[in-house]
């Protein structure tokens, strides 16, 4: 796997989770601590499995299975909510992009903040108000029930397998590069995994597994920002002038800039580090990005559901204000966390490990507890590492319970057997449907062992916003819009912001990527050879550690260009057949999501649906009361 896909993927990678490639050159975690890392690891594992055992003897019918009964408080599932959303991508991918570009990685935070709002205001309350357990019972309130329900559920499944197999390949390399454990036997690992939590527990073990995943994922942020604040007494001005004054920083700042940082002071390059354009350069992409940001949350399927696991609107309302100051508390985290690990553990060393600085959050966590000879600092590092992973597979089992959900309750319940099915066949039908996308997802994700993953990322967000909420939010506040709009509008979305991020710089050109790199593998030997001859000459202890640095980074980035260029050996063009990408919008959304709208307007204009109409009053009253909402899941 590519190990530059978060640098130059930019935006669109971190939307989807931890796909970014791990560097295979250097482990974080030396063999000899790599006991910790099982026995942490383990340790949370089988605390997770207590829960799911627990919970499977409350998993009765389709209600337990697939809502929880609607028994999770308002602030229990605040912190499901927090533990669905704050992917690996949060806790890793936030805190690397600060650590490496300062300014531009915080900006990510602010924007999963802000999607938040749209879900609180526009969606939470009247979801819960209408639907059953999936968004398939939400079109299908006013529009034709087998059509609703076929087009939601493949969009679901769209939406849950892009974002799934992100999310497996991430736990595979995660795993691999602090363990050593082979890639297929951790892509297993959390398959099997996952489909334990959601096949004997359902929504109610992925909701306390989500929960348990939420505090302690806040709880390790929470020690890592006390023990990296506190030497400067817990004043962010004092923080934040450490930050311009140190020379790693600088030195990071220098490299991004190039030619123009000789012009510039020690001082001016520490301060740009704190000001935007190191990273997001193009504001057409930073608008699109933001689109598919704060309106592709309200529409991913996962999200969506924890809604209906609710016993009152109230209860709804409550769940998401939790989860917003859950969710920002923990992101406004993430500025000490990079900046931490930019200061004290360098973007130099942050890179070497993982190109894209994902693991800046577990190696700052290692400098805290002592260093990477000390059993403190490799435990602390071993609990952040776990943390990460119960991370990836909480969110892979929320989204393989979405997927199962679509397809048991919304294709076999709906369309096949016309709602007429008992509860316990339901269950089984739930069961047997977790099963299948749990194997699928394995699957993919030893399938695209090695695979520049990161489109998919693009794929998940841009299709929810462009398909799921433009049909969800006029289903919910246009009288007008009926089952043609529905369908067109979901058909058209989806299939723009595919075909949009497939001709799009996501993808992987091969002769791209051999100009990037064959200018390195020209230009290795004579570094190579200039570091040994340093070596050679060192008189010092000291001399002689940075001479063996920079000849191992210089053999490292030779074995990396040369492990990309062949990667692409023999082929000319993309997966799609093309030599260069057709547009050069990273993410989709300012176009797709438009006509997304657009098609549901007109859709809804051209076809006459006199269930919709005759279904609005009921709508409007049930959405903004509650009416009846209970009875719903009693049907």
């Amino acid at each position: 796997m590519n190990a530059h896909i978060l640098p130059r993927l930019g935006a669109a990678a971190l939307l989807l989770g931890p796909a970014c490639a791990f560097a295979q050159s250097a482990g974080a975690v030396a063999p000899e601590y790599r006991w910790l890392t099982f026995a942490v690891f383990g340790l949370i594992i089988a605390g997770t499995l207590c829960v799911t055992w627990l919970a499977a003897r409350r998993v009765k019918d389709a209600s337990s299975f697939y809502a929880a009964g609607r028994s999770v408080s308002g602030i229990q599932n605040g912190w499901a909510i927090a533990g669905d959303y704050l992917s690996a991508a949060s806790f890793l991918g936030i805190a690397g992009l600060i650590s490496l570009y300062g300014y531009d990685g915080f900006m990510y935070s602010v924007g999963w903040l802000v999607a938040y709002i749209t879900v609180l205001l526009l969606i939470a309350e009247p979801c819960r108000n209408i639907g059953k357990y999936t968004l398939g019972d939400i079109l299908a309130f006013r529009n034709d029930p087998k059509k609703a329900k076929t087009i939601a559920a493949i969009s679901t499944i769209t939406v849950s397998i892009f974002y799934l197999t992100a999310q497996m390949v991430g736990g595979g390399v995660l795993v691999k590069t602090l363990i050593g454990i082979d890639y297929e036997v951790s892509v297993i690992a959390v398959g099997v995994l996952m489909l334990a939590y959601v096949i004997f527990g359902g929504m109610v073990a992925t909701t306390w597994v989500q929960i348990i995943k939420a505090v302690l994922l806040v709880a390790a942020s929470l020690l890592l920002v006390f023990f990296t604040w506190l030497p400067y007494g817990f004043s962010l001005p004092g923080f934040l002038q450490a930050a311009v004054a140190d020379p790693k920083i600088q030195m990071q700042v220098a490299k991004l800039l190039g030619d123009p940082a000789t012009q510039m002071s020690a001082a001016e390059l520490g301060q740009r580090f704190l000001e935007p354009g190191l990273y997001l350069k193009n504001p057409i992409d930073q608008i699109s990005l933001g689109m598919a940001l704060v309106l592709g949350t309200a529409g991913m399927p996962h999200i969506l559901m924890r809604f209906f696991t609710v016993p009152t609107a109230k209860d709804a309302r409550t769940s998401v204000l939790w989860a917003m100051g859950i969710i920002g508390g923990f992101y406004v985290l993430t500025l000490f966390l990079g900046l931490g690990a930019a200061i004290n553990v360098g973007a130099g060393k942050i890179s070497a490990i993982d190109a894209g600085g994902n693991m800046a959050g577990p190696l700052l966590a290692q400098y805290i507890g002592g260093g990477a000879d000390s059993i403190l600092g490799n435990l602390f590092l071993a609990f952040v590492a776990a943390v990460a992973f119960a991370t990836i597979v909480a969110v892979v089992a929320g989204l393989v319970l979405a997927s199962a959900s679509a397809m048991s309750h919304d294709i076999w319940v709906g369309v096949v057997k016309g709602e007429r099915a008992t509860p316990q066949e339901e269950v089984r039908a739930a069961r047997i449907s977790s099963l299948i996308v749990g194997l699928v997802a394995i699957v993919i994700g030893i399938a695209a062992k090695g695979q520049n993953v990161a489109h998919l990322v693009a794929l998940a967000f841009a299709v929810a916003a462009s398909s799921n909420l433009p049909a969800v939010l006029l289903t919910l506040y246009w009288k007008k819009c009926n089952t043609g709009g529905v369908v067109l509008g979901m058909t058209v979305g989806a299939l723009s912001a595919i075909a949009l991020v497939m001709v799009s710089p996501n993808m992987t050109y091969p002769n791209a990527v051999r100009a990037q790199n064959e200018p390195v593998i020209a230009a290795a030997p004579a570094k190579i050879a200039a570091a040994e001859a340093t070596l050679a000459a060192a008189a010092t202890e000291a001399d002689r550690a940075t001479a063996q640095k920079a000849l191992d980074n210089a053999k490292a980035a030779l074995a990396g260009a040369e492990a990309k260029v062949a990667s692409v050996a023999g082929q000319t063009t993309s997966m799609v057949g093309l030599e260069a990408p057709l547009v050069t919008l990273k993410n989709p959304g300012i176009i797709s999501i438009p006509l997304g709208f657009l098609c549901v307007f007109l859709g809804s204009l051209l076809y006459r649906d006199k269930r919709a109409e005759d279904a609005w009053e009921e709508l409007y009253v049930r959405q903004n009361t509650g009416i009846h909402a209970e009875g719903a899941v009693a049907h």
